[in-house]
């Protein structure tokens, strides 16, 4: 049996045409394992997690908790109190930027060595601080840091964007090492250009100058394999629908030392030890950032997905996108006038193109007639959108239960819509 089966609404239509799906740096996808697994608990095991004593939610709990341990093991994390439960990347950047950067305001210096011996450095009251992204970031990896830098009075630097769409890591290596910066908040790929950025070697700079990293493996999760332990990555976090589970979950890697040093981030039950009305203590990791009832069924359809995944594993998918993306990458210059942004050295199956005289909205309306799906705008990436001097893009992204004759019907439809405006 094909891959492609395993994914039932490929075999949907879309305006009388079967449905060509491309779209899936967007959202991904779900194999019918992982609707299984979510309508199963659903209709036969519902209930909350560690909150009664029948053996409704006894059963919960224990797949609960064998779900985060799947997660777990599918990064190289080293212990489940590691792997902190949100909705999404965006919640868990969110988490990160204020928990950490109320630290900073409470005047501490948060490095990984530090805080690897769970001993923070004080920051002289004049000290300046910045906090370090890059010029590719999402607007997940900008907007809370901006927010929240204005709280504390810190500085936010870019590292610039190369014309082929990699980052300047001679500019990279000035920023680090500033004596400035206290944090690096960095996309391990480029979800509208498809740079994979070099992280392993940027989080040793930087762990060289005493500054942690937050990677945004919202892309990376999907197109490359992630052991947290070989990166030396100080945080991680992905959503679970780019990785073919559900939506409304997502995982937060933190390396423990850190994550007992940071203050909660939300307040309420599940988090506490004790409450009284003069004060509360906080719980253990990781539930000392898990307030209220957590996403079940949906952590549950991750653990699926997790378990999809490894059944085919992570080197094929990687080879079946590679041979899907330089096919297509072959096609898409051939059409004259179309302008690839982004051409770095080092891609996954993502890429972004122009013509100077269409527009990025009115090619991705007129593919829909054919039955095709695109992302065509911003890609919540306007800034990058201005380096490149452009509005928006239209994005073709592909994953491993896509074929060549997506490509083909993709292609030639392009073709007529270009026609068409010619």
């Amino acid at each position: 049996m094909s891959i492609r089966a395993d994914f039932p609404i490929l075999d949907s239509s879309i305006n009388g045409k079967k449905l060509c799906y491309l779209d899936s740096a967007a959202t991904s996808q779900k194999p019918l394992c992982v609707i299984d697994s979510m309508y199963d608990f659903l209709k036969n095991h519902n209930a909350t997690v560690r909150r009664g004593v029948y053996d409704l939610t006894s059963q919960a709990t224990k797949s609960f908790d064998q779900a985060r341990e799947k997660v777990r093991a599918f990064i190289n994390a080293k212990s489940t109190n590691e792997i902190i439960i949100t909705k999404g990347t965006t919640e868990a950047i969110n988490l990160i930027a204020q928990s950490f950067c109320g630290a900073l305001k409470g005047n501490l210096r948060l490095s990984s060595t530090q805080a690897t011996n769970n001993s923070p450095l004080r920051v002289a009251p004049d000290q300046e601080v910045e906090i370090l992204i890059s010029g590719l970031e999402h607007h997940a990896n900008i907007v809370p840091w901006q927010i929240n830098a204005q709280k504390i009075g810190a500085t936010l630097k870019v590292i610039p964007v190369l014309d082929n769409g990699e980052l300047d890591q001679k500019a990279y290596r000035q920023l680090i090492s500033s004596g400035k910066v206290r944090i690096l908040a960095l996309s391990h790929i480029s979800n509208a250009l498809g740079t994979i950025n070099p992280i392993k070697e940027m989080i040793e700079i930087a762990h060289q100058n005493s500054v942690p990293v937050l990677i945004d493996g919202a892309q990376g999760i999907t197109h490359s394999p992630v052991d947290v332990q070989d990166l030396s990555a100080d945080f991680y976090v992905f959503s679970g629908h780019k990785l073919y589970g559900p939506t409304g979950v997502g995982i937060l890697y933190g390396k423990e030392a850190l994550l007992n040093a940071l203050p909660p981030y939300h307040g309420g039950g599940e988090m506490i030890d004790r409450v009284s009305f003069n004060e509360t203590s906080f719980g253990d990791l990781p539930f000392k950032f898990e307030a209220g009832t957590p996403p079940i069924a949906e952590l549950i359809g991750l653990g699926a997905a997790i378990d999809y995944i490894n059944s085919i594993g992570m080197k094929r998918i990687i080879e079946i996108e590679k041979s899907l993306h330089d096919y297509c990458l072959s096609k898409l210059t051939e059409i004259e006038g179309l302008r690839i942004i982004g051409t770095a050295q080092h891609k996954a199956s993502i890429s972004s193109f122009v013509f100077d005289d269409i527009e990025a909205f009115d090619i991705g309306t007129m593919l829909n007639q054919h039955g095709i799906a695109i992302r065509t705008g911003h890609h919540c990436t306007q800034p990058l959108m201005q380096r490149f001097k452009v509005s928006g893009t239209s994005r073709v992204s592909i994953a491993f239960y896509n074929n060549e004759e997506d490509i083909d019907r993709f292609i030639t439809a392009l073709k007529s819509v270009v026609k068409m405006f010619r």
